[in-house]
């Protein structure tokens, strides 16, 4: 009967502070209530309840918050765990990303070095002259399998310029060393014409279509040649330490212009002096064209000058 009654007070939800005249009211229709045939048992088991159930259930609730607490907290340690976990990942994919997007790179431009490689060597076989052109060049080197290399249209335009550029660069210094061998400063293109057109290399350097524009690269060459013997000889002078600022007044105090003479006798001691033996003339203006500018800077100063300037 008790579990019974117990029962009932459950279900009429009974709290600490119920009344036991409103519980009456309540239960006194239910049989469980009415099982009892004691008023005041009903009362003495209304109490009881209230002070040991309602303290049971009490802290049987007290103890699932407690646990709900401890769950929520479990729950996000787990959480911020969980997320942790997948804000690394997510770093790591990430970086494996670009990883993998640097090696794709790599491997692409390996893959177009080693097409440009390939495509340079089939220019080396087939193109050996540097008067080839692109639009003629282009239909025979399609026959080759190099040509279908991962290479768009102008970048092989482009190696082919190249390679054109490459082999006018050794044409043009290999006839530069053939001129040298027959050239002096005074050479005219007629003359050294006649010598080098037996020379096997001239025909090996020269096809028919470039013989026109020999006699202008030699008019360069010897531009070149001649103010570079220029240059070279006024370094000669400038290192010659027996010319100095009173050298030109010594020679025009001289009738006999021995000062002269003995630069001279140095001076052809060296090749850059000798180089133009063959325009005496245009050496001795030279020569005396630097005597009158160093006369006119007059004493140059001591060593340590320049350097105290380049101090202060």
């Amino acid at each position: 009967l008790k579990k019974d009654y117990f029962s009932l007070l459950k279900e009429l939800k009974i709290t600490r502070n119920s009344s036991w005249s409103d519980t009456k009211h309540s239960g006194e229709h239910d049989s469980r209530y009415r099982a009892i045939e004691s008023n005041s048992r009903r009362e003495d088991w209304f109490r009881e309840y209230q002070s040991k159930h309602i303290d049971e259930t009490t802290t049987n609730s007290n103890e699932t918050n407690e646990e709900k607490i401890e769950r929520q907290r479990e729950k996000d340690k787990q959480n911020r765990i969980d997320a942790s976990i997948k804000k690394r990942a997510e770093e790591v994919k990430e970086q494996l990303s670009g990883f993998q997007r640097e090696l794709d790179k790599e491997r692409e431009q390996l893959k177009k070095d080693k097409a440009i490689e390939n495509f340079k060597a089939l220019l080396t076989d087939m193109v050996r002259t540097p008067d080839a052109e692109w639009k003629e060049t282009k239909k025979n080197l399609r026959k080759d399998s190099r040509w279908d290399q991962d290479i768009d249209r102008n970048e092989k335009e482009r190696l082919f310029e190249e390679h054109i550029g490459l082999l006018e660069k050794k044409r043009k210094t290999a006839f530069h060393n053939l001129l040298s061998e027959h050239c002096t400063l005074t050479s005219s293109w007629k003359d050294v014409k006649k010598i080098i057109k037996s020379d096997p290399r001239f025909e090996k350097i020269c096809s028919n279509e470039r013989k026109r524009d020999l006699e202008k690269e030699f008019e360069n060459y010897m531009k070149d040649k001649y103010q570079t013997a220029k240059t070279d000889f006024k370094e000669l002078l400038k290192e010659t330490k027996v010319i100095t600022y009173r050298s030109l007044q010594t020679i025009r105090e001289s009738e006999e212009q021995n000062h002269l003479r003995d630069i001279e006798k140095i001076l052809q001691k060296d090749k850059r002096y000798l180089l133009l033996d063959v325009i005496p003339e245009e050496r001795s203006k030279i020569l005396m064209d630097y005597l009158e500018d160093i006369e006119q800077r007059g004493v140059p100063p001591p060593p340590t000058a320049s350097v105290d300037r380049r101090k202060l």
